[in-house]
């Protein structure tokens, strides 16, 4: 049965070569097989074309490849592409593709939903299924590369993680699967052009420090008030603002990097001059880069976009703080792609 065999994708190049040597295989056979895993990328032994057909059957008999399939496509007005992936055990989770006039974007998940249960967030309505391999996170991207040069004529120029699941509970196949992507064994991008969004937990972001990643660190703030940011984002209440604070310091002080803040503006919640007053203030601990996002409506109506005047205000006072400020327009809202609204379903 294909479920009790080992997914050939968790294996390092070493144990591919130990695996070979116990069946008698030549060790540079070895090689060949990981470059097909991960610079080619197949997702079948059978597209291994430099390999003998005896040594393809032995793989397949031993292992499987435990990529994505693209099962379902949706193209937005404004050209961003929803992408629904179906993984090897027919779970569901999506992607996007972000072009612009010279750039492509890949937003990717890293679990089957998410149990972090942000009030405003579609994918903390499903809960948590399971984590991604991976294969599956690194397959996303390699799908939405594809994709970006079939249709646009782009190359992939960014990735970031902020799709479906917070990717710091899977901590270990999102390091390992960036590690890939910019691996000259793998997709050769630079890490400094990946980004891994998390809604802050301070242990794993000290983890991140201390393993000195080179991807950037953007955070999911969406208040600087504790009161406030319990009711929303629970995932607070056993995490203070204060111990994220602490976190981020060191972070800062262990990688050089400056920290990006990610601001959901939602109308009468977090858009007072009081909440820009309150997030100003927290960001004076390190050197901070602040993403004003417009809020996408998902089927909570409790929660909806803040109105043009509060939502200048905010914005003119974080920038008279002499703050860097981008204000990140939504795309694919048409077709439920737009940040917050991934939940794995159709737009109907």
């Amino acid at each position: 049965m294909s479920d009790q065999k080992q997914n050939i994708l968790i294996l390092s190049l070493k144990e591919i070569k130990e695996f070979l040597a116990e069946k008698g295989e030549k060790a540079f056979r070895a090689k060949q097989i990981y470059e097909w895993l991960w610079k080619k990328p197949v997702k079948s032994f059978d597209e291994m074309t430099n390999i003998s057909k005896d040594l393809r059957t032995l793989l397949k008999e031993s292992f499987t490849i435990q990529s994505v399939q693209v099962h379902d496509l949706q193209t937005s007005s404004d050209k961003t592409i929803k992408l629904v992936f179906r993984l090897f055990d027919g779970a569901l989770v999506e992607g996007v593709l972000i072009p612009t006039e010279n750039r492509a974007t890949a937003c990717i998940s890293s679990q089957v939903g998410c149990n972090l249960g942000c009030e405003f967030c579609a994918t903390g309505k499903l809960g948590l299924r399971r984590n991604l391999n991976i294969g599956e996170i690194y397959h996303q991207v390699v799908e939405i590369m594809k994709l970006a040069h079939q249709k646009y004529n782009l190359s992939l120029t960014n990735i970031v993680l902020m799709g479906m699941g917070e990717p710091l509970l899977n901590y270990e196949n999102v390091k390992k699967a960036m590690e890939m992507v910019s691996s000259d064994d793998g997709l050769s991008m630079s890490p400094q052009r990946i980004t891994l969004s998390t809604v802050g937990i301070p242990r794993m972001i000290r983890k991140l420090a201390d393993d000195e990643v080179k991807f950037h660190l953007a955070v999911s703030l969406h208040s600087a008030n504790d009161k406030k940011r319990n009711e929303f984002m629970p995932v607070n209440r056993r995490n203070s603002l204060n111990d994220l604070r602490d976190a981020l310091v060191y972070f800062n002080q262990k990688t050089g990097q400056r920290i990006t803040f990610e601001y959901l503006l939602m109308d009468g919640i977090n858009d007072s001059l009081k909440d820009a007053k309150e997030f100003a203030e927290y960001c004076k601990s390190f050197p901070v880069k602040i993403n004003i996002i417009e809020y996408n409506s998902t089927r909570d109506k409790r929660f909806q976009r803040s109105k043009g005047e509060s939502f200048n205000e905010f914005v003119t006072f974080l920038k008279s703080r002499n703050l860097v400020v981008n204000v990140r327009r939504s795309r694919g809202q048409d077709i439920d792609a737009a940040c917050g609204q991934l939940a794995g379903e159709k737009k109907k």
